[in-house]
């Protein structure tokens, strides 16, 4: 088991990089503390495997150090980090049996004998895979597969950190939930880092302690679930995080109050104006935006209603800007003309897509 540091770390695949865009993972300082569950987030490029793969010293980085405990490995090679991944397609020898293909991680490193079939027999109970352990890999389901790869990965009670490379992209969805859920209990269990690089944000939020939402190459913000869905720090993370995304609209600030589209919107801190040029917007989630009666609150345009089932979501435009709000239950808009009310302590400032912290002015009442 492992703290692992990320000092200063960047990488470029063009040499001499000079600006942000020549870099595909802009420098970055990072802990990863030992015990925890983390989780890389972001679209496909973001520069998320790039990491993992230094992380793990399948490549070397164009700068900075990657140190485990306080020791410099950022040259070492993987077989000397003592680290598992667990990679997006299963590494499986299909003519092995279940039981060997767990084993063949301890054999390799020279365990025989009684250690090494209770070890394998607690992770095959874990995972599930006790009434499959004298099958041979051969014929076996790409979701069994899998979870023989997971086991692989786990195997190893002196592992320093497991990666895992979007390991869950081969298995049927309805297996997903089950598989990530024993992910978690595992890592409880056997008190391991762990880091999983995933793009879906369901896999991210219900895996992780924290998660790194990344985007072109840069971290945007490491947080708890709740804070990333609550108080996201970049724009991108407000869109990314959240079904439906939060709505991010263009305003002009005064004190406690915003402007969008000539409508008021009030603040629940104030702001004293942000100079320099930048693109000034607010940021509130849709559950955080209610429908209301045509006067009651700020004016929209309802264009349809979406049912997801546990609520309904209004598509709106404010002053011709996108917007989603929730729909109480019991409300039916008559036409298209209504209103939205928003939670004033639940508006975000944000300028060039960054948050803007608030605070009470001056002569103000808290």
């Amino acid at each position: 088991m492992a703290r692992i540091e990320l000092n200063n770390l960047g990488h470029s695949y063009t040499p001499n990089p000079a600006r942000d865009e020549d870099y595909a993972l802009k420098p970055m300082q990072h802990v990863w503390e030992q015990g925890g569950a983390y989780a890389l987030l972001g679209p496909s490029g973001c520069g998320k495997t790039t990491l993992l793969n230094i992380i793990s010293g399948l490549l070397t980085p164009s700068q900075g150090r990657v140190l485990f405990d306080g020791k410099d490995v950022t040259s070492l090679p993987t077989e000397a980090r003592n680290i598992a991944q667990v990679f997006q397609f299963p590494v499986v020898y299909d003519t092995m049996t279940v039981y060997e293909n767990l084993a063949f991680p301890l054999r390799n490193r020279g365990l025989r004998g009684p250690a090494v079939d209770a070890r394998v027999r607690e992770i095959a109970e874990l995972l599930d895979l006790t009434p499959d352990l004298n099958r041979r890999g051969r014929g076996l389901t790409a979701d069994a597969k899998q979870k023989i790869s997971l086991g692989r990965g786990l195997v190893r009670p002196d592992v320093a950190a497991i990666l895992f490379d979007e390991p869950l992209t081969v298995i049927d969805p309805h297996l997903k939930w089950e598989l990530r859920s024993k992910l978690k209990a595992l890592h409880r269990a056997l008190d391991l880092t762990m880091i999983y690089v995933t793009h879906d944000q369901t896999e991210a939020l219900t895996f992780a302690d924290k998660v790194v939402v990344m985007h072109d190459g840069r971290v945007l913000q490491i947080g708890r679930p709740e804070e990333l869905f609550e108080r996201p720090a970049h724009t991108f993370v407000g869109h990314f995080i959240g079904s439906p995304g939060m709505n991010v609209l263009p305003a002009e600030l005064s004190g406690r109050h915003a402007r969008v589209g000539g409508h008021t919107v009030a603040l629940a801190r104030g702001y004293r104006p942000i100079s320099g040029g930048a693109a000034v917007e607010i940021g509130v989630r849709p559950e955080f935006t209610t429908l209301a009666p045509a006067g009651a609150g700020v004016p929209v345009r309802v264009r349809r209603i979406d049912d997801l089932g546990r609520l309904r979501i209004a598509r709106v435009e404010l002053a011709g800007l996108p917007l989603s709000a929730t729909v109480p239950d019991g409300l039916e808009p008559a036409g298209e003309e209504a209103s939205v009310l928003f939670e004033p302590a639940m508006i975000h400032v944000y300028a060039d897509g960054a948050l803007v912290e608030g605070a009470f002015l001056e002569g103000e009442a808290a």
